[in-house]
């Protein structure tokens, strides 16, 4: 009897965990979607923007070095451009060459600033991930600020080769070894930061400790990114707890018109394009990030400002003990590649 119970708990466990992975609740997308129209389009910037400081943006950056993820177009390629622009180092990594160097090409072009480095990688790819930091630390190179913009939607199930489910390999995994294998190159900065590219999506969901592969649930594309993208929260918040010489933020850039979003999000973006915020609207708060003096290490940025990490009263918070076991899961993940 004792054994029956036991099965239909574990049961009625994973059915309760597969609904809240894959269908958040009717609540939370309610308020995440008129958020969203307040807060998230065009309109919304350019109320933000109304309490810009421009001064913010003033600092001589032309000594520092930036590595800027998935830069070849939308929201990654305009920060590249606005940091090449004020004569920074730009380091952009993409995982395609030709667009890749079309990028570089055009950035040079119109910045008239030759400082721009093009760095082949495939952030799916942990192995390659691992390779590319190591060579980049041992090469000595500076790097004042890495940006972690790469990221994917891919809206039915796929593997990797290394058996990884794709979004989770790009969007977790990916900036996970990243950041942490930069971080010898970092903390010779004198003041270094993490800024990753997060998404208002994540408000729909509560942090998943433990199904990484979405293996138990029905598979919907855009709630696995926003699993992803409250993994990327998490982990910022975790390391900015645990490392005294990195400052790390998170930030959402708004509903951007991207190629990224035209290809993952047609109907999205067929029925709000006209609202939808530039790249450059998109990348602002990255490139202020970058710049800037003064922000709270571990918060998450909407339009330069810190904003809450939860809608209110859609219980997604998520407890210490769950969190730090995310943090221990994902790095036993990340060693089976680092001691390949």
């Amino acid at each position: 009897m004792h054994v029956v119970v036991k099965v239909l708990v574990f049961c009625a466990t994973i059915i309760l965990a597969c609904h809240m992975a894959t269908n958040s609740s009717l609540y939370r997308k309610s308020v995440f979607f008129f958020k969203g129209l307040s807060e998230f389009t065009r309109n919304g910037f350019q109320k933000a923007a109304r309490n810009f400081q421009t001064s913010d943006l003033d600092g001589d950056i032309s000594g520092l070095s930036y590595m800027i993820t998935g830069a070849n177009s939308g929201i990654g390629r305009s920060t590249a451009l606005s940091l090449a622009g004020k004569g920074a180092t730009v380091h952009i990594v993409c995982r395609n060459s030709t667009r890749g160097e079309e990028a570089k090409q055009d950035i040079v072009s119109q910045t008239g600033n030759d400082k721009v480095q093009l760095h082949l990688l495939d952030i799916s790819k942990p192995r390659d991930v691992i390779k590319f930091a190591d060579d980049f630390v041992k090469s000595d190179q500076q790097l004042d600020v890495l940006v972690n913009n790469a990221g994917t939607m891919v809206n039915q199930r796929e593997l990797t080769e290394d058996g990884l489910e794709r979004n989770f390999a790009t969007n977790t995994l990916g900036t996970y070894l990243l950041s942490t294998e930069l971080l010898p190159a970092l903390e010779k900065s004198s003041d270094p930061k993490v800024v990753t590219v997060s998404s208002g999506g994540m408000y729909l969901m509560k942090l998943d400790s433990e199904n990484f592969q979405f293996e138990r649930c029905s598979f919907s594309g855009d709630m696995v990114y926003a699993q992803n993208k409250r993994q990327q929260v998490v982990m910022t918040r975790k390391w900015a707890e645990s490392n005294e010489k990195v400052k790390f933020y998170t930030m959402h850039p708004g509903w951007a018109d991207t190629p990224a979003v035209q290809q993952s999000m047609p109907d999205f973006h067929a029925r709000l394009e006209s609202r939808l915020r530039t790249p450059a609207q998109g990348a602002d708060t990255i490139v202020w990030l970058c710049i800037a003096k003064g922000m709270t290490n571990g918060a998450f940025y909407q339009d330069r400002q810190a904003v809450a990490q939860h809608l209110t009263m859609a219980w997604t918070q998520s407890t210490t003990e769950e969190e730090n076991l995310f943090m221990t899961r994902l790095e036993q993940v990340a060693s089976r590649f680092r001691s390949n």
